[in-house]
């Protein structure tokens, strides 16, 4: 039935002049395909409160049986990819953001608030201000698994308030954007002032760090596991964060970076832009990155071009690929556009149509291939791999996937549901 609903979508929303209509009153309303999946993304929130922040950031559940007519189908037995907790609880925190001030909901203020401790919890627990990947408990029973599945990422020990834990270094760019992201966007829209202390108060820490070190990510035995050096526009988000939330602290900093490095913000996306499929995920490193470097950068800023053609390069190559993210990144950086924001609509129905376990999938009969495990055009919505965020993974990919033992958080439809309820206020 969903699919019969997006096919209208496409035909009908597309022949708007604006995807918002006026109610009978004047005021401008969301569409109807906003209004109609409203208790999708509140069950979706209520189901990674329950299940995918076992302890404060984000992992997703293994499950016993694929077969949802067994009884073991709901019987939880582990937790994996714990190696990106830290991107995916600032993304979640950004749409929790972004519902809380739509909505007012106590419970997404209780979200909000409960998912900053969160990340607190990630810097606090490695002693020096670094990020860490993801915490647990030592008493945690999903030790073993988790230290299984993060081999790569060293397990070290910290405490929080006197408490043992483990925790995963080898931090890279990818956790730091996404806390960011979803701090910078919490800061604005959920403005208490216990909440917005808390903020500042991370953000400092980790900005701090970043500082001391020389934009270098170093581990506690002086490892460095990744650097910023070279890329001007994560360095300048990041700072421009935190100018945002403690300007005395970092407006001098910003603007000296700003006045170094400015120019260089488009050079590596221009760059990232010759390959549109390898290494997908760094599309959503520069969608989230653009999204605050641009939206609190001042109108007449000297910078401001520069960030802009960042921006434009970057759309140009990724505007075609059916992806609800970065449509409403795009939404929130250049303004309304009709026939954008419909299709937004209609991704974000079929996505509802997908499953939310990690089946194996293969649509290559379905779709001509250029390359192996590429498709010449983007797959459509329902029918792509599973996987942890659906929109930093290539459209284009026509098999994959896994058993149907993992259960996805659903975050990939309720930032982009979130974000387009408020943008459509």
């Amino acid at each position: 039935m969903r699919k019969v609903i997006a096919f209208c979508l496409t035909v009908a929303l597309a022949a708007c002049d604006d995807p918002v209509r006026p109610s009978s009153s004047g005021e401008r309303t969301p569409n109807l395909a906003t209004i109609a999946t409203e208790p999708d993304a509140i069950a979706i929130s209520a189901g990674i409160q329950r299940l995918h922040l076992p302890y404060g950031t984000m992992i997703d559940p293994v499950f016993a049986s694929s077969d949802p007519a067994s009884p073991d189908f709901t019987r939880l037995v582990s937790y994996t990819r714990a190696g990106d907790a830290a991107i995916w609880t600032g993304h979640y925190l950004a749409a929790e953001a972004f519902r809380y001030d739509v909505t007012r909901s106590r419970e997404a203020l209780r979200n909000v608030r409960t998912t900053i401790d969160g990340i607190a919890g990630l810097v606090e627990v490695t002693g020096t201000g670094l990020l860490a990947r993801f915490y647990m408990p030592r008493t945690s029973p999903y030790v073993a698994d988790i230290t299984a599945g993060e081999q790569k990422h060293t397990r070290r020990e910290g405490t929080i308030d006197g408490q043992s834990y483990y925790w995963w270094g080898n931090t890279s760019r990818d956790q730091y954007s996404g806390v960011f992201f979803g701090l910078g966007v919490a800061y604005d829209l959920v403005g208490d002032g216990t909440t917005r202390r808390h903020i500042r108060r991370v953000v400092t820490r980790m900005l701090d760090f970043l500082l001391r070190n020389g934009w270098n990510v170093v581990m506690p035995d002086g490892q460095i596991s990744t650097t910023f050096i070279g890329r001007a526009d994560q360095q300048l988000s990041l700072l421009q964060v935190g100018r945002r939330v403690h300007p005395e602290r970092f407006t001098a900093v910003y603007l000296a970076h700003r006045t170094a490095l400015a120019a260089e913000v488009p050079l590596p996306i221009t760059g990232e832009c010759f390959d549109p499929h390898n290494s997908y995920f760094k599309f959503n490193l520069d969608h989230i990155n653009l999204f605050n470097l641009i939206r609190l950068e001042e109108p007449l800023s000297p910078a401001l071009p520069f960030y802009m053609q960042a921006f434009t390069t970057l759309r140009e190559c990724t505007g075609s690929h059916q992806n609800a993210h970065f449509n409403m990144i795009d939404r929130g950086v250049r303004g309304p556009a009709a026939t954008r924001d419909a299709e937004t609509d209609v991704l974000l129905d079929l996505w509802l149509e997908r499953p939310r376990r990690d089946y194996f999938v293969d649509v290559r009969s379905q779709y001509p291939e250029c390359e192996d495990n590429r498709s010449c055009t983007p797959v459509r919505v329902d029918q792509r791999v599973n996987t942890d965020f659906l929109w930093q993974r290539s459209p284009f990919q026509t098999y994959g996937g896994g058993q149907g033992l993992i259960e996805t958080a659903g975050i990939d439809y309720i930032l982009p549901y979130w974000m387009s309820r408020w943008y459509a206020r």
